[in-house]
């Protein structure tokens, strides 16, 4: 989907980070009640561009499916079964009659039982893909580009502020402006960043912008795969 707010996802070799564009609330209005990165379970999350409404039941429906895995076969679901689980749901809706298809597209990320980073997008179509950096949502494009000639290997705080600064290409640099999760090695699970540590990590990219500083290197790459109907 282009039409949703921004997401973007920066995988590193020991966290993977996803950034959304917040979404301007009515002044009376609780703003954390309107969120576009989900936990899926201790080990997963998910940020989404689209209509929230149809996020929310596929978000509930990964939710069961992560419970019923752990329940079933004693172990966590890993990062690809739920892709493929989302992405199935999406696709079997783009051929049953008297149904519309989801319109959100998603990036899945976590880690894999092995310890491995994956970052995962699905369309609402049902196709997926795993890459390295990506984005979702309005001005996808633009971010996409960023990424692609400045994408590099990082690990920790380094991954986060790529994230961050993919975001502010198209984004203004405020806490009030970005929402971040962050999922890191060794069995951490979601972590939401505070408007202070997203203060201080615009701060930091600022900084570094103005003393030249910048990353280069792969360009984002994916590998697609389809579901079954």
């Amino acid at each position: 989907m282009r039409k949703g707010s921004l997401a973007v996802g920066v995988r590193g070799s020991d966290t993977v980070v996803l950034g959304v564009e917040k979404k301007a609330v009515a002044k009376l209005q609780l703003a954390q009640t309107v969120r576009k990165i989900a936990r899926v379970d201790e080990h997963i999350c998910l940020a989404f561009a689209g209509l929230t409404a149809d996020a929310r039941v596929l978000i509930n429906r990964a939710r069961t499916e992560a419970q019923s895995h752990r329940l079933t076969l004693d172990e966590p679901a890993s990062v690809e079964y739920m892709t493929k689980y989302i992405a199935g749901v999406q696709q079997k809706y783009t051929q049953s009659g008297g149904v519309r298809p989801f319109g959100i597209s998603m990036l899945i990320v976590g880690f894999s039982p092995e310890g491995a980073p994956a970052l995962y997008q699905t369309d609402p179509s049902g196709t997926f893909s795993s890459w390295k950096g990506s984005a979702i949502g309005r001005n996808s494009k633009t971010v996409r580009e960023y990424l692609e000639k400045n994408y590099a290997e990082t690990s920790g705080r380094d991954t986060i502020k790529l994230a961050v600064k993919a975001l502010t290409e198209v984004v203004e640099g405020t806490s009030s402006n970005i929402e971040l999760a962050v999922v890191e090695a060794g069995g951490k699970g979601p972590r939401f960043l505070s408007d202070d540590e997203v203060n201080e990590l615009l701060k930091e990219v600022e900084e570094e912008k103005g003393s030249g500083g910048g990353g280069g290197g792969a360009a984002a790459t994916g590998t697609t795969g389809t579901t079954a109907p």
